[in-house]
């Protein structure tokens, strides 16, 4: 009894997410989630590695948090238990757009007319980022999936990997990132800084500037966060990794004994089914967060003293 009760539990609280039953939804709520961050970047002041642009995790889905439109100011709400997209603006109006199957041309041309209609008038780069083969928003009528149950799904996982790496953020006093998603890759991460400059980085990302990129790791990073896969990655993901990448990362010793370094990712990857089937999920995974920065900091030389709040506080 004990066992179905906690089998239960778990996947209400970390429900299985297997790729290959969502790829639909997910490939349209991934141009969905990019059309919005897109309107958040036009509008918003420019933040040092583009934070300015991600969204951040909610009771209820995602949200741009509030977006400056004059003296006036709006904030663009994911949410997932009602299913629809809300639209807040600060002289008390309040939209909402269905989260139904629909195409992505649909959902664009709907927000903008909203937005208009609003009096707040935006222009965004429509062409997708991130993924191969992308087609512009305003054209895109291949992606039409909404399958509300894994929309749902795959925010709940959000929010717990949002409250646990916030978590192991709080550990950490120096220059680090907020808990963001990134609608770019459609993962959500945090980012711990050394204060050195990083050399600059290759580029390379598929549809992505290789100047946009350069800006995100123009310092020396140890970053972590939650993927659902994509590719050839078939099943959900946490993972950490380090820019630069210092001598011997990947045969550092990290926890649990179910992580790995991949060699074609170049980080450290802890699946998403350890962690949910785990005994203490938290503790599973604060583990992975903690051993793969240590990998980092170790091995970076980082001044590991002046920046972490447990060092600190036992001082």
């Amino acid at each position: 009894m004990a066992e179905t009760v906690r089998g239960t539990l778990t996947d209400v609280i970390w429900p299985t997410l297997p790729l290959r039953e969502w790829q639909d939804t997910y490939e349209t709520l991934h141009m969905w989630t990019q059309i919005v961050g897109k309107i958040r970047l036009a509008l918003s002041p420019k933040l040092n590695h583009w934070w300015q642009s991600t969204l951040y995790v909610t009771p209820r889905g995602l949200t741009t948090s509030s977006i400056p439109y004059g003296t006036r100011t709006f904030e663009i709400s994911f949410d997932f238990i009602a299913h629809h997209l809300q639209i807040d603006i600060s002289d008390g109006t309040t939209k909402r757009i269905a989260l139904v199957p629909r195409s992505v041309a649909d959902f664009y041309q709907e927000i903008m007319d909203t937005l208009t209609a609003s009096g707040i008038e935006v222009k965004i780069w429509t062409m997708p980022q991130e993924v191969g083969e992308p087609i512009p928003f305003e054209r895109d009528r291949k992606h039409t999936a909404y399958d509300p149950e894994y929309a749902q799904r795959v925010w709940r996982i959000l929010m717990q990997a949002d409250r646990i790496m916030k978590e192991f953020r709080s550990r950490f006093i120096g220059k680090c990132s907020p808990v963001h998603f990134f609608w770019g890759s459609f993962d959500l991460a945090v980012t711990r800084f050394s204060g050195c400059r990083a050399p600059d980085h290759p580029g390379g990302i598929p549809n992505m500037a290789d100047w946009v990129t350069r800006e995100a790791y123009s310092h020396e990073v140890s970053s972590c966060g939650f993927w659902p896969g994509a590719g050839a990655v078939t099943e959900p993901i946490f993972y950490s990794y380090a820019y630069p990448e210092p001598e011997g990362f990947k045969d550092y010793p990290i926890q649990p004994k179910e992580a790995f370094y991949s060699s074609e990712m170049r980080e450290f990857v802890l699946p998403y089914e350890v962690v949910r089937q785990a005994e203490d999920p938290d503790a599973v995974l604060l583990s992975f967060l903690q051993s793969t920065y240590d990998a980092a900091a170790n091995l970076g030389n980082w001044d590991r003293g002046a920046s972490e709040r447990t060092q600190l506080l036992s001082a």
